[in-house]
Order: C-alpha cells, then sequence, then structure tokens
C-alpha cells in the first residue's frame, strides 16, 4: 500500500504539477488512511482494499467537519482512480460505494465599509504614532498596514498574500500577479493611491530582507511571512474595535466580493479576480448582499407600480 500511495503522489507531483499545499493535505489524508487500515485490518496489499474498509474508514473520521470528511474521501478517490487507470488494481472500490456528505451552508462572516475603514484608521494610527521610522516596531506596523490594504484592495487568499513574489509586483504597484489553486496565475490590479504608497514604503523599509528572499512579506528574522502570523497581525488590530465578528484574512476575501458585488461589479469579473474556477462558488456572494437586496426590493419590486 505505502508502495501505491508513493506512486500517485509522484503522478501529483511531477505529472499534474500540484502545489505543494495541496501535495501536503494529499500527503496527511493518505498516511490517516494507511494508519486506519494497518490497526484495524492488518496488513492488505492495495488491491485488497474493498468498500467496506472504505466505509469503516469513513465513519472513522465522520466526527470531523463535513468540509474535511469530504476532501479526505476525495483525496482516497483520486488515488483509487488513479490506480485503476494504471492497472495497479483490478477493481477500484469507490466503483461499488455511494457516499453523499451534506456540507451545512453557511453564509460567509462580511465586514461592512465602516468596519473596513475603522480597521484601516486604527493600523495608520499606530503608524503615526511611532516617532522612531528607524526600529523594527515601525516596520513591523508598516507591514500590518500593508498586509490589510493588500487584502481588501486584491481579496487574495492568506497563502496566495504570503507567497506573493517582489519580481510580481510591477514596478509602479497597480497591479500584482497571484499564483492560485492549481498553479493557476492571475492578474489584480491596485487603483487605490494609498495601498500603493504603503506598498512602496513598506518595500524600501524591507529591500535587504526582499532581496535576500525574493518574497514580499517578510517575518522578524528575515524569512517569509507565515500564514499563522498574518492571522495573528488582524487580531491583534481587530481586538481594539468594537466589532464582534471573527476576523481572519479570509473575512476580507469575502468583504471585498461582496462589497464589489453591491458596486454592482459583473460576478464573472469578481470570478476572475478571486481565482475560482467555477462560477457556482462565487455565486455564494448574490446571497450574501444585504444591501444589494434591500436596493433590489425597494426599487425593482413591481409592487411599486400598483397603486391602491
Amino acid at each position: 500500500m505505502q508502495s501505491s500511495i508513493q506512486d500517485f503522489m509522484f503522478h501529483c507531483e511531477f505529472e499534474k504539477g500540484l502545489s505543494k499545499a495541496t501535495l501536503k493535505a494529499y500527503d496527511i489524508d493518505l498516511k490517516q488512511f494507511y494508519t486506519f487500515v494497518a490497526k484495524e485490518y492488518g496488513s492488505l496489499k492495495i488491491g485488497q482494499i474493498n468498500k467496506y474498509h472504505i466505509k469503516g474508514y469513513v465513519q472513522s473520521i465522520s466526527a470531523q467537519k463535513a468540509k474535511t470528511t469530504k476532501r479526505k474521501i476525495a483525496t482516497l478517490k483520486a488515488m483509487f482512480n488513479f490506480l485503476e487507470f494504471e492497472e495497479e488494481i483490478e477493481i477500484n472500490p469507490f466503483r461499488k460505494i455511494r457516499i453523499n456528505i451534506k456540507e451545512p451552508k453557511k453564509l460567509p462572516v462580511v465586514l461592512s465599509l465602516n468596519e473596513i475603514e475603522s480597521i484601516l484608521k486604527l493600523a495608520y494610527k499606530k503608524l503615526s504614532e511611532i516617532y522612531n521610522t528607524n526600529s523594527f516596531y515601525y516596520r513591523q506596523t508598516l507591514r500590518d498596514v500593508a498586509i490589510i490594504e493588500l487584502l481588501f484592495a486584491t481579496g487574495v487568499r492568506v497563502s496566495e498574500l504570503c507567497n506573493l513574489k517582489f519580481k510580481n509586483i510591477c514596478k509602479d504597484y497597480t497591479y500584482i500577479v497571484v499564483n492560485g489553486k492549481g498553479n493557476k496565475q492571475r492578474i489584480i490590479g491596485i487603483s487605490n493611491v494609498d495601498t500603493r504608497q504603503v506598498m512602496k514604503e513598506y518595500s524600501q523599509q524591507f529591500q535587504a530582507q526582499i532581496n535576500d528572499t525574493g518574497y514580499f512579506f517578510i517575518n522578524r528574522i528575515g524569512k517569509k511571512l507565515s500564514e499563522q502570523s498574518v492571522r495573528f497581525s488582524l487580531k491583534k488590530y481587530c481586538s481594539g474595535l468594537n466589532i464582534t465578528k471573527n476576523i481572519t484574512p479570509h473575512v476580507f476575501r469575502h468583504s471585498f466580493a461582496t462589497l464589489l458585488l453591491e458596486e454592482d461589479v459583473d460576478i464573472r469579473y469578481i470570478q476572475n479576480l478571486l481565482g475560482h474556477s467555477s462560477i457556482n462558488v462565487t455565486q455564494i456572494y448574490t446571497h450574501v448582499s444585504s444591501k444589494k437586496q434591500k436596493d433590489i426590493i425597494l426599487n425593482k419590486h413591481p409592487r411599486k407600480h400598483i397603486n391602491i
């Protein structure tokens, strides 16, 4: 079984060219399945795995979030499909099983424009209160402001933000080139002058470390900034405000999309900006935009043409 898993991982990395993040997730999921089978059923060859082993594994992970369970099953199914295609197994156990896990439909958390404004004002206020512009505290705060500005300006995922290379930023900071899921690149424009200015000042402050690593956002030891550090920074700024929402980098992404929709931006353009492969994923924002719904009901409902 370990050999088959290695064959599949080789295929994913070198033949399909999947991202490091996807490969890491696949590796974790398949090791978990291997450990489960070894513990419950002993040493089995990959061709001996049947639908009952799969069902037992699904039951063992059923307490996890539906989204996590679906991902783990999808990983396993992809491997068995590959092994069947490569004729390493005669019977694909997934052809004899039907698994239907429904995720609860939750609307994404979205910040209002006023809430985003208050976060930005607090960040800039903290920056203005630091008189020693040569201190690391000033440079760190400047970086945090640039992060908040860029998250809202572009709607990028936190992984895309942390992996942003300096070479993928236009010289005048009017656009960035983002490497998204599946190594798909997309260009996102940056229109706001303040956003471009803070990015420029930040890059000047961290130029040496940026040159060393190639990455745009740098941590305190001169390495690429981690996703966890970005989450921590956001919580630090939002904790001092009267905002009860759990604010994460992804909340800025949701807010970016929803507020654009409220400004009558075509949803297919928003899809391209977010890097969604399917319009169905982007459609969720049509249910979130309460302001847009209110405007439609107020101005477009046919009842207004009926006079009593």
